[in-house]
């Protein structure tokens, strides 16, 4: 066996260190204060945090460092080879008095009031690191308290220990500098600017890791004590990002949501509507009992009763009018047991194709399941990423950290497809307007494709982006506006799936999207991203039966019951009244179908349409997997018991089945779980034990990244085998930090990692490749509609969803449903000026739909020709203009006569 010796002067890869007498390895570079946790020695600190820059503010986290004059803080010294460290002598733990007992001078003592108390890393650590009195006699400073700096966050000035860790979130990672130090000397303190609050859509981390109660969440103020809280990790279901987190109850009651360092996904990050939005399940306006119409109105029944008469529409209709008058809308609220249970009652005993879980506002199944996938990581090392789609802040709020931190921190060049110029610093904007983005795309890959030297305009420095770094080019793809077709988005994504090395993050906004798609929830396909074609024989085998024939999507299903051919009409966990683009065929859709199934937990304009009300579970209630937008399974931690006699979807579908004849057998959700990765070929070997074991859950196809599971075990993590089954390498264990930053390290045995990697590999062997159906491949096909003539007098309008959008979450959740946006038209100033009117009136709006009076405001960032109006669930919101038979939708703004 030969080995390679370094070069002379070349840089060693492996530092060793020694950190109070005993000898680690680590990458020279790093620092040290990480160094040291993840060997088991904690060096205490308060300004530092492993996702932001090193400030060294707060001065705990001094050590002694043989060779360096003073005493360097950890936080910001690096590592090099040889470099021996002390953390315990008498000089450092000398200085650590001093800081405590400085910092102490002015904070009040109020701990047993204080919100913070129990978890406050200045109290464990005076504790653990402090003197035991002070010498302070002297009266400390007050402030008036608390002082509100938004509508969620409050803050009691006199416990601020400067460390900045709140300021630089909201700058370094949230890109909103809305707080500030202000004053100074024993004055000094963080305030947001006058006039201006903390409005920031991610106020709630600043909380979060804040090392003492300066910052208190308004919510969760006065709630609850540590002590008093259970807690379960679960993925939030908010958006399709599904950050982690830990969700904590009470008394039965959730209180809290916080989030966990998931460094695939969310690195400990939420947004405000997934941290506090979790109030709408315990909304007295909730569904808890069945109903089933009587006479005219709904009529609360037993169980029994209900299922009985949900079970006698589908059989009648059925019978009558066969499978295909029936159809199912909805299935992306719910987890993937649910929607694999809909889907094979809908497919596979029903024998209807028309199902959908999205509402004509994502993109066709064929194309998100058959793109090349992204994992969100790989956005920190791409060759560029393209955004075409939706703002990612208003829609998928931590997915726009991710990107605003690869563009900003890690140097990667973003394209954004925007009309408006886009939102990330620094990104090369290509104004699109409503219809022009797959034109843009074809253009922009045709300059990429020709070798020949580019302009200096925006095309040519995006094409010099893409062809001059290494890497894989990352496509952010969704539904810019929902007032127009998504064959222009489409046309955009078979441009750049044409790159060599290309990698797609379908942007689709609602919480389990993507597990409702994998899973059969859509018109022409299977359980496992396979095609209905090609599945059918293998399916068939397993239920029983599959259609016959591809059903219809939600379009296609309203205006089949608008004509009379869907007879009964199945609505798990949607709103078609509030969330459907084309609010006018959605009434005539009602108004005509004969028998309406509600499976849901509100009362919503929709539901009230409805024969058969069955409520449902919520979040936090239940148990289950869900998955992300890059194909991450991960699971649903049940915190609460379910209000009333609220049931799992999944139940609920294996009860209408029974009643029609077919038993799925199926008696807990793991039993689910596993039939799914026994039937469905991408979910092969994500077996409900493998999925309790995973830290940060599996990437679908489980045997195409088996490589990348790290699994618990024993309370270790080990790191699972390279895919070879050759060799391992385990990785040293850190508990995962709570929200203070404290971590305790975990000693690990040769013998216990011996038996973990044992256990592992029996977990990891089941997700070898399936004999299975092949994996559906998108084509490149897409339609091409002719958009109409630009009118000189008319405007293009653009919709879309924002955060705060007024619905179920929000406007259930008291304390963000004040943060609704109110309906407004926005044009820019010259459109404005056009219209004769000033910013703040009222003005007419017309399209081949309706008209509307709506408020009229003025958007700089608008180009001339274009609108906006958002996406909201009233009836004043674009959903009443748009007319989803034309390619875009046009409209005139006239003043008031």
């Amino acid at each position: 066996m030969t080995t390679t010796e370094p070069k002379p002067g070349a840089k060693p890869t492996v530092a060793t260190v020694t950190i109070d007498g005993r000898e680690v390895t680590a990458k020279p570079g790093e620092l040290l204060i990480k160094v040291a946790q993840e060997h088991g020695v904690y060096i205490p600190r308060f300004c530092w945090h492993e996702r932001m820059k090193p400030v060294g503010m707060c001065r705990m986290c001094l050590v002694e460092v043989e060779g360096v004059r003073g005493f360097p803080p950890a936080c910001t010294t690096t590592v090099t080879d040889g470099m021996v460290c002390h953390t315990q002598t008498d000089t450092v733990k000398k200085i650590q008095d001093g800081v405590l007992e400085f910092l102490l001078v002015n904070h009040p003592l109020d701990c047993p009031v204080c919100d913070r108390g129990g978890e406050c890393p200045l109290q464990d650590q005076t504790l653990a690191f402090g003197p035991g009195e002070s010498r302070f006699t002297e009266e400390k400073r007050h402030f008036e308290k608390p002082i509100p700096i938004s509508d969620v966050v409050l803050l009691d000035r006199e416990r601020c220990i400067q460390c900045a860790r709140c300021t630089r979130f909201a700058d370094e990672i949230a890109g909103d500098p809305l707080i500030t130090f202000v004053d100074r000397g024993d004055r000094t303190e963080v305030l947001n600017f006058p006039d201006h609050p903390f409005a920031s859509y991610f106020s709630g981390n600043t909380v979060q890791i804040c090392p003492v109660g300066a910052l208190t969440a308004k919510p969760y103020r006065f709630r609850a004590r540590p002590w008093d809280l259970a807690t379960v990790e679960t993925s939030c279901t908010t958006c399709a990002v599904q950050c982690r987190g830990a969700l904590q109850s009470s008394t039965d009651r959730l209180v809290r949501f916080l989030g966990v360092d998931s460094e695939p996904v969310n690195h400990g990050w939420l947004c405000d509507k997934g941290r506090y939005g979790f109030e709408y399940v315990h909304s007295e306006t909730r569904v808890i009992e069945p109903q089933v119409r009587e006479d005219g109105a709904l009529v609360e029944k037993p169980w029994p009763e209900a299922l009985d008469a949900a079970a006698s529409i589908l059989e009648r209709t059925k019978s009558m009018h066969g499978p295909g008058a029936i159809a199912v809308l909805g299935g992306a609220r719910g987890s993937n047991e649910d929607a694999y249970a809909w889907a094979r009652l809908a497919k596979g005993v029903i024998g209807t194709d028309n199902v959908d879980a999205q509402l004509a506002d994502g993109l066709p199944a064929e194309v998100v399941l058959g793109l090349p996938r992204a994992q969100i990581a790989d956005l920190d090392h791409a060759a560029a990423i393209v955004l075409v789609g939706p703002d990612l802040k208003e829609e998928l709020p931590v997915l726009h950290l991710r990107v605003r931190r690869a563009a900003v921190e890690l140097k990667v060049p973003v394209i954004d497809f925007a009309f408006d110029g886009g939102s990330i610093p620094g990104s090369i904007a290509m104004r699109c307007a409503p219809g022009e983005s797959g034109a843009l795309a074809e253009r922009l890959m045709s300059a990429v494709n020709s070798g020949a030297a580019v302009a200096d305009d925006p095309i040519g420095r995006a094409a010099a982006a893409i062809r001059e770094r290494d890497g894989a080019v990352i496509v952010v793809l969704g539904r810019a506006s929902l007032a127009e077709r998504p064959d222009h988005t489409l046309r955009a994504a078979a441009a750049f799936a044409a790159l060599p090395q290309v990698g797609f993050l379908s942007a689709l906004r609602r919480g389990n999207v993507h597990g409702a798609l994998e899973l059969g929830l859509a018109p022409g396909v299977l359980p496992g991203r396979v095609s209905l074609a090609d599945g059918r024989a293998a399916f068939a085998s397993a239920w029983g039966a599959v259609p016959e024939t591809t059903g219809l999507d939600a379009t296609g299903i309203l205006r089949a019951a608008a004509a009379g051919k869907i007879h009964a009409l199945v609505l798990v966990g949607c709103d078609p009244l509030a969330d459907f683009p084309d609010r006018a065929l959605v009434r005539e859709a009602f108004e005509i179908v004969g028998s309406v199934i509600a499976v849901d937990a509100f009362l919503s304009d929709s539901v009230r349409q409805a024969d058969v009300v069955l409520p449902v579970t919520l979040w936090g209630e239940k148990q289950g997997t869900v998955t992300n937008l890059e194909g991450r399974v991960q699971r649903l931690g049940r915190k609460v018991s379910p209000a009333g006699s609220a049931m799992d979807d999944w139940r609920i579908a294996g009860e209408l089945a029974l009643r029609l004849g077919s038993d799925f057998d199926l008696e807990q959700v793991d039993e689910v779980t596993d039939e799914i990765a026994k039937v469905a070929p991408a979910f092969a070997g994500a077996t409900a034990e493998l999925l309790r074991r995973a830290r940060d859950g599996v990437v679908l196809p489980v045997a195409e990244h088996r490589s990348e599971i790290v699994l618990r075990a024993g309370g270790l993590t080990i790191l699972a085998d390279d895919g070879s089954g050759a060799s391992w390498e385990p990785i040293r264990a850190v508990r995962d930090a709570d929200e203070t930053g404290a971590a305790a390290a975990t000693d690990r045995s040769a013998e216990q990692d011996g038996e973990a990697h044992a256990n592992a590999t029996d977990v990891i062997a089941a997700a070898g490749p399936s004999s299975t159906p092949n994996l559906i491949v998108w084509d490149r096909s897409f339609g091409s509609p002719e958009l109409p003539a630009r009118d000189a007098y008319a405007l293009r309008l653009v919709t879309g969803r924002t955060l705060y959008d007024g619905g179920r979450t929000v406007a259930s959740s008291p304390a963000i449903a004040a943060l609704a946006r109110d309906v407004a038209l926005l044009v820019s100033a010259t459109d404005l000026a056009r219209i004769g009117v000033d910013e703040g009136a009222i003005v007419k709006v017309t399209s081949q739909r309706t008209s509307l009076n709506l408020v009229v405001q003025v958007e700089l960032r608008l180009p001339a020709g274009i609108a906006r109006l958002y996406f909201t669930p009233d009836h004043e919101g674009a959903a009443e203009l748009i007319d989803l038979s034309a390619p875009v939708t046009d409209i005139r703004v006239e003043t008031l006569r």
